[in-house]
């Protein structure tokens, strides 16, 4: 079985089951943001946190040995997305991209934001105007070191 194939059989487990990415992840002991990204397959899960995973959506042994595996990551195409959701992430990072940028680098200097040293969180905000989206990604600063 290809990744692609498990994740595909993952999201229509969850579905069948009628369980939300929150419960995996009780049952994982992690985060509903990481775990999601593991089941999709963007992170290694250890094979504890796999097995606790496959036992929640009844994968088999092989199944459950892959979401051990290190992954090929990146899960979109090169094309711009498509989806909805997906495209406003990307049509943010093309408006403010350049605003991130500049603003992190006159804080901390010249480096990046850690996508390994990481964590994200995705919160609902109740507003009488509509409830709002609350994204936070915390990355650890990482400077460019000279040699």
């Amino acid at each position: 079985m290809k990744r692609e194939e498990l994740t595909e059989k993952i999201v229509a487990t969850k579905i069948a089951k009628g369980i939300k990415w929150s419960e995996i992840a009780e049952a994982v002991g992690l985060s509903k943001e990481w775990t999601t990204a593991a089941l999709l397959g963007q992170m290694s899960m250890s094979p504890e946190q796999a097995t606790a995973a496959g036992e929640k959506l009844g994968l088999s042994q092989e199944e459950i040995a892959l979401l051990t595996t290190v992954p090929y990551r990146g899960s979109l195409g090169q094309a711009v997305p498509t989806d909805a959701l997906v495209y406003r992430f990307y049509e943010i990072i093309q408006v403010y991209g350049t605003t991130l940028k500049a603003l992190i680098e006159e804080e901390f200097g010249d480096g990046i934001m850690s996508a390994i040293d990481y964590s994200m969180d995705i919160q609902r905000q109740e507003d009488p105007k509509g409830d709002r989206v609350v994204v936070t990604l915390n990355g650890k600063f990482l400077p460019y070191k000279t040699y």
